[in-house]
C-alpha cells in the first residue's frame, strides 16, 4: 500500500510537539510545581521531570518507529492520567483537559496505524 504522506507529516509534527512539551517540562519544572496534586509523594519537580522524560522518549519512539505502538499507547494513558489528575479541577471543558484528551486520541491513532 502506498504511504499517505500527509499522515506521516502529521505524525512527525505530533512527535515534535510532544518533544517540545517534554523539553518545557524539563526546563520549567520549578514554575510547574504548583500543578502537581498534593497527594503525590515527594518533590513535585521530580514528577514533572519524569513526565518530561516520558514525553521525550515517546517522541523519539514515534520518530524512529522503535516500539512506536507501545510508546503511543503509554503516551495516551499518561496524557489521560494527567488530564484527570492535573487539569480536572478546572472542569471537564477546560482547555487544558480538552488538549490532553485530544492529544491522547491522536497518540492512539498513531499507535493503531500500521
Amino acid at each position: 500500500m502506498k504511504p499517505f504522506i500527509p499522515a506521516k507529516v502529521a505524525e512527525v509534527l505530533f512527535a515534535l510537539i510532544i518533544a517540545y512539551f517534554g523539553y518545557t517540562h524539563l526546563n520549567k519544572a520549578a514554575s510547574m510545581s504548583g500543578w502537581v496534586p498534593d497527594f503525590m509523594p515527594g518533590d513535585p519537580r521530580i514528577w514533572i521531570h519524569v513526565v518530561g522524560a516520558c514525553f521525550i522518549l515517546a517522541a523519539i519512539a514515534i520518530l524512529t518507529e522503535l516500539q512506536k505502538v507501545m510508546a503511543c499507547y503509554l503516551l495516551a494513558a499518561l496524557l489521560l492520567l494527567l488530564g484527570f489528575l492535573v487539569h480536572w479541577k478546572n472542569g471537564i471543558l477546560s482547555v487544558d483537559f480538552l488538549k490532553n484528551t485530544s492529544m491522547a486520541l491522536m497518540a492512539l491513532l498513531i499507535g493503531s496505524k500500521k
